[in-house]
């Protein structure tokens, strides 16, 4: 039996289903009908078994019942929520036509593809974590690595040159879905295998995606981003953005430039140390554990700093002039005693990144805009803290935080102070801000007042006391006078209906208001509708301006988490040089003293340009690991522009922090204790 004659077996509303569920073989269909999702055949089996969810059947297919389940549209935040967490991806299937205008089933289609990497809705997302979606592509032995953060725009591009480096650097973005060349799969670490799918090849044609990556920022080249002449990356970029585009069913007007990001700027930590060090996660693999470096620094009050702070700690500088100059902010902020104030301003500003996102890909709700009048209220009080800034860096935190008066005006002009939830309920512009709206408001919130006066009038004109005003479904508004009075009503009467002891009428007056209240609710929600996108609109030409707040604000937010810590730990700011040293006198491990009970036993470090390597003796549990791990976070925090857990510390150029303490099999590797010692041995 053909296709065709199998699909000629079903409805035109499950052809239809089988039509666009052939464009999303890999993914759930979630396909609106009424106030359901509905998925059918295999998409129910699976989504009633991650979901835990009912399994029905409708119709029959071959003679079997169609298998069916379905989630209430309002809830589907909670379920994909799930879904995303188990690396699902959904495609959403909304109905665009009009039912009363529809002959056969009503036009349906995909308006957005939710994919683990490509999540911008506040309710998907951890806020304090980053959520990338990566690119991978080789070409004359060269890794392009791409990478963007949907939710906030970032795009940035960087290249290796070996396998190691590549892992390495796939462990520290630590992505929530990597894409790949179906022919080119990249080395991953067994962990990050099941978040990886395979692109066909055309889609990294380099003709092609120099067109699309033009086309996406209006360039004629792509010299400007500084990857003109890196191929690799290029082609892991165009990639990326047709994917975006594709899941969006948008041109993602929000992604920022492109950014080059050179690896060798930054320490080289490879995949074993960072995960000996728990510098993010334990080594059990909880990034939710307290026991990690990030847990004892993260002091930020927003969700920005968070996501700031915790870039800043996998990605430590080498630069510096750099490293000095989050010092003497650092410093400043401390002197000045503006930590706490700091603190208390940036806590109450909102996720202006994301919620940035979300107004130029249009999908902003209500609550995000009262979240940016809020927080936009709140940045010149902040400024005016900052005024006084000696700190190169400070002051130009500074300067980039507009406080954008137009943009506030305009947010406490439209939308009410508490919104609900959703623009389709209605209800979040603020009245006065729309004449027509108002109007139409009127028409239906004051429905019972003219009623009431109509009923006086018409009472007062024809002499009949008993006459009165009233409503029903069936027939509408109507006017209702006895049988008594019934040669005493007025020529414009029109009779509507006739009971046993009553006449009822409809006036050309009547008629008109009623054609105006039945229909003022729903054109009243279409213009809201349409004034909500109109104001995103306008949100979204001062969207450059929001993303450089957002980036200043979450700059200072993590600077600020480092000064508290200083305070409250006792660190002390070190000293970089330029001569090849490392001298740290009474160093502390930052963890261990904050989680144990007893006073921590401080160690001294002294290497310089006689004393490169030092041997370290002692029984088990005798601190050895201890003293090696906390020698390489405080180098860490002191490249990271931290001040560190010791009395002093002198701190030369570093480019590269390796550890190799305690290993176990990888049997996903198929790799003994023993080779996976030799390997990182070797690599070291």
């Amino acid at each position: 039996m053909t296709s065709a004659q199998k699909k000629s077996q079903h409805t035109p509303m499950m052809q239809q289903y089988l039509r666009i569920k052939a464009e999303h073989r890999d993914r759930l269909l979630f396909y609106r009908m009424g106030d359901f999702y509905e998925l059918f055949f295999d998409d129910a089996r699976r989504a009633a078994k991650l979901l835990d969810i009912t399994l029905t059947a409708r119709g029959k297919s071959a003679g079997e019942p169609i298998p069916m389940a379905g989630i209430p549209y309002h809830a589907a935040d909670n379920y994909l929520a799930r879904l995303v967490k188990a690396g699902v991806s959904v495609a959403i299937c909304e109905q665009i036509g009009d039912p009363a205008t529809s002959k056969g089933p009503v036009e349906r289609q995909v308006v957005r593809i939710i994919t683990p990497g490509t999540l911008t809705e506040e309710s998907l997302l951890e806020e304090r974590q980053e959520n990338l979606l990566c690119c991978l592509h080789p070409i004359d032995g060269r890794w392009g690595i791409a990478r963007v953060e949907v939710s906030s725009g970032r795009f940035v591009c960087s290249e290796v040159e070996d396998e190691t480096r590549l892992q390495a650097e796939i462990a520290r973005l630590d992505p929530a879905e990597i894409l790949h060349a179906e022919d080119r799969p990249p080395p991953l670490e067994a962990r990050f295998l099941e978040r990886a799918h395979a692109q066909p090849a055309w889609h990294f044609d380099l003709e092609s995606c120099r067109r699309s990556l033009g086309e996406q920022y209006r360039t004629h080249d792509l010299k400007g981003f500084g990857i003109a002449d890196h191929p690799a990356m290029i082609a892991a970029a165009g990639c990326l953005l047709q994917y975006v585009q594709e899941t969006l069913r948008a041109q993602a007007p929000h992604l920022q430039p492109i950014r080059i990001e050179r690896l060798d700027d930054h320490l080289l930590i490879d995949s074993a140390s960072r995960r000996n060090l728990e510098l993010t996660e334990s080594l059990s693999g909880d990034p939710q554990a307290a026991h990690t470096l990030y847990a004892i620094i993260n002091r930020c009050a927003g969700a920005m700093g968070a996501r700031e702070l915790k870039r800043w700690l996998q990605q430590p500088l080498r630069d510096r002039a750099a490293i000095d100059a989050r010092h003497e902010a650092l410093d400043e902020l401390l002197q000045q005693h503006l930590a706490e104030s700091l603190a208390d301003l940036l806590g109450g500003i909102a996720d202006i990144e994301r919620i940035n996102g979300r107004i130029a890909l249009g999908s902003a709700r209500p609550r995000d805009l009262t979240a940016l009048r809020d927080s936009l209220r709140r940045l010149p009080q902040l400024r005016e803290l900052l005024a006084e800034s000696r700190s190169e860096r400070l002051r130009g935190w500074r300067e980039d935080i507009a406080p954008l008066p137009q943009v506030l005006d305009l947010l406490e002009r439209a939308v009410i102070d508490e919104p609900p939830l959703l623009i389709r309920d209605g209800g979040v512009i603020a009245p006065g801000y729309d004449a027509e709206l108002d109007e139409l408001r009127a028409l239906s919130q004051n429905a019972d007042q003219f009623l009431l006066d109509l009923e006086a009038r018409e009472q007062e004109r024809s002499g009949i006391p008993g006459l009165k005003v009233a409503y029903n479904r069936v027939h509408g508004y109507y006017i209702e006078v006895s049988k008594t009075h019934s040669d005493r009503v007025p020529e414009d009467y029109t009779r509507r209906q006739t009971l046993k002891a009553v006449e009822r009428y409809i006036t050309p007056e009547l008629k008109r208001f009623e054609d105006q209240v039945l229909s003022a609710r729903e054109r009243s929600l279409a213009r809201e509708k349409q004034l909500y996108e109109e104001l995103l609109r306008q949100l979204g030409e001062s969207g450059p301006e929001l993303q450089r707040s957002a980036t200043a604000l979450a700059r200072l937010d993590a600077l600020n988490s480092l000064a508290l810590t200083a305070e409250a730990c006792r660190w002390n700011r070190p000293q970089m040089s330029d001569e090849p040293r490392l001298e740290i006198r009474g160093g502390r491990h930052p963890v261990i003293e904050q989680v144990q009970s007893e006073p921590f036993i401080a160690n001294d470090t002294r290497f310089d340009a006689r004393t490169r390597m030092l041997m370290i003796t002692g029984p088990n549990m005798g601190g050895k690991s201890t003293y090696m791990r906390q020698t390489a976070l405080i180098v860490i925090l002191a490249c990271i522009g931290s001040f560190v857990p010791a009395e002093s510390a002198e701190i030369g150029p570093i480019d590269q922090v390796f550890t190799r303490i305690g290993a176990s099999d990888d049997l996903a590797s198929g790799r003994s204790t023993f080779m996976v010692e030799m390997t990182e041995a070797a690599n070291i």
